[in-house]
């Protein structure tokens, strides 16, 4: 299982809000829930948040068994 909860922890480092997400990078409402709750995300979506966050992978995705 794929979980996001890096994600939130590497926006807090970075001081970058779901709001920034939202309005500066394009980032829709639909995909931070579906991120919120660990569902299917599309690679377009985890590179834009990678690409604002200024990222890697690693530091917003972790796969659990």
């Amino acid at each position: 299982m794929i979980v996001y909860d890096k994600l939130w922890e590497t926006m807090k480092l970075k001081g970058v809000s779901q709001y920034k997400l939202i309005k500066q990078f394009g980032v829709s409402t639909g995909q931070l829930d579906r991120l919120r709750k660990n569902e299917n995300v599309s690679t377009y979506t985890l590179n834009k948040l990678c690409t604002a966050l200024h990222c890697r992978l690693e530091d917003i995705a972790e796969f659990i068994e």
